[in-house]
C-alpha cells in the first residue's frame, strides 16, 4: 500500500495551505479503497441494484447481507467488473473501474461460492499459472506459504478431480491471494468448508484486513458476519435499507430488550415497510 505522509505545509508557501489541501485530498482518495457512487444495475425493466453508494477503507470488513434476490451477488459482480453497471461509479484503490479496468482489477480479488478450476492443472500448476498472469515475481515462497495456511501443502501435485469441494475452494482462494490484492470480495466464502476450515478462513480474512486490505463479504451465515465484520450493509430489493458500523446498526435497531444480535437486526431491517434507502450514516464525502 502506498505510504501516506503528514502535511508538509512549509514547502510551497508560507502558510502551505494550498499544498496541504491537495495533500489531504490525496490521502482521503487513497484511504477510500472501495468507493461506490450511485451504482445501478438494470436487466431490461427490472432493477437489480438501485442507487447504491458505499465506502470501504483499509482494514475494514463490510458484511453485505440481505434476503435472496436482494442484489448482493449482482453488487459484487458489478464491483469486480465481471458485469457492467448500468449507471454509477466504482473506484478500486482510486482507479475508475470503467475507464481504468486493468489498473482496478490488478488490485482486487473476487471469490464466488462455486470454485472453478482447470481440470488438467495440478494445485501447484494453478498457482504458477496465476503468478504468470499477474506478473508476480518470486512467487514461490508466497505460494508455499498459502498452501500451508490453507492446508493444501499435501495436495501440491493433486488434480481438481482429486480434491474435495472444500479443498477446491481453498485452492481458488490461494490463487486469488497470490498477488496480494488490496481489495477482496467474498461471495459465500465458507461454502463447502468443514468447521476447522471455517475457522482458518476467518483467521485468513482477519489477517488480510489487519494488513490493510479492504474486504466485502456476502454471506447468509450471520454469526460469521457479526464475528469478523466492522461494518454492515443490508440490502432489500436492490436498495440499501441500513448501513454503518456494528455499533451504529445495533443502536438503530435496539429495542427495550437490549442490544440485538445481527440475526434480529436482519429480520427487523428487512421487514420494515418499503425498500427506500435509509442509511445510518450518509456516504462519506
Amino acid at each position: 500500500m502506498s505510504p501516506v505522509w503528514g502535511c508538509q505545509a512549509d514547502l510551497y508557501s508560507p502558510s502551505g495551505s494550498f499544498y496541504c489541501s491537495l495533500h489531504e485530498a490525496k490521502i482521503e482518495e487513497v484511504e477510500r479503497m472501495i468507493e461506490v457512487e450511485g451504482l445501478t444495475k438494470l436487466y431490461g425493466e427490472f432493477t437489480a441494484v438501485k442507487d447504491l453508494s458505499l465506502v470501504v477503507r483499509p482494514g475494514e470488513v463490510m458484511g453485505l447481507v440481505g434476503p435472496n434476490g436482494a442484489g448482493k451477488t449482482t453488487t459484487l459482480r458489478s464491483l469486480a467488473g465481471i458485469i457492467p453497471s448500468t449507471r454509477g461509479t466504482v473506484r478500486i484503490c482510486g482507479n475508475d473501474l470503467a475507464s481504468q479496468p486493468i489498473a482496478a482489477k490488478q488490485q482486487l480479488a473476487f471469490f464466488t461460492d462455486e470454485p472453478r478450476l482447470f481440470d488438467y492443472l495440478t494445485v501447484w500448476q494453478h498457482l504458477v499459472f496465476t503468478a504468470r498472469i499477474y506478473g508476480v515475481a518470486g512467487f514461490e515462497a508466497v505460494a508455499e506459504g498459502l498452501l500451508v495456511e490453507l492446508e493444501l501443502a499435501g495436495k501440491r501435485d493433486a488434480l481438481p478431480s482429486e480434491l474435495s469441494r472444500g479443498m477446491k475452494q481453498k485452492l481458488v482462494i490461494a490463487c486469488g491471494l497470490l498477488h496480494a490484492p488490496e481489495v477482496i470480495f467474498f461471495d459465500e466464502p465458507l461454502t463447502g468448508l468443514d468447521p476447522l476450515g471455517i475457522r482458518r478462513m476467518k483467521d485468513s480474512i482477519l489477517k488480510r484486513a489487519g494488513n490493510g486490505a479492504a474486504i466485502i463479504i456476502s454471506s447468509h451465515l450471520l454469526h460469521l458476519v457479526e464475528e469478523i465484520c466492522t461494518h454492515i450493509l443490508i440490502l432489500k430489493g436492490g436498495c440499501k435499507v441500513a448501513d454503518g458500523t456494528m455499533a451504529e446498526i445495533r443502536q438503530r435497531f435496539s429495542g427495550t430488550e437490549g442490544s440485538p444480535d445481527l440475526e434480529e437486526i436482519f429480520f427487523r431491517a428487512t421487514s420494515e415497510a418499503g425498500t427506500a434507502s435509509t442509511p445510518v450514516n450518509p456516504p462519506s464525502q
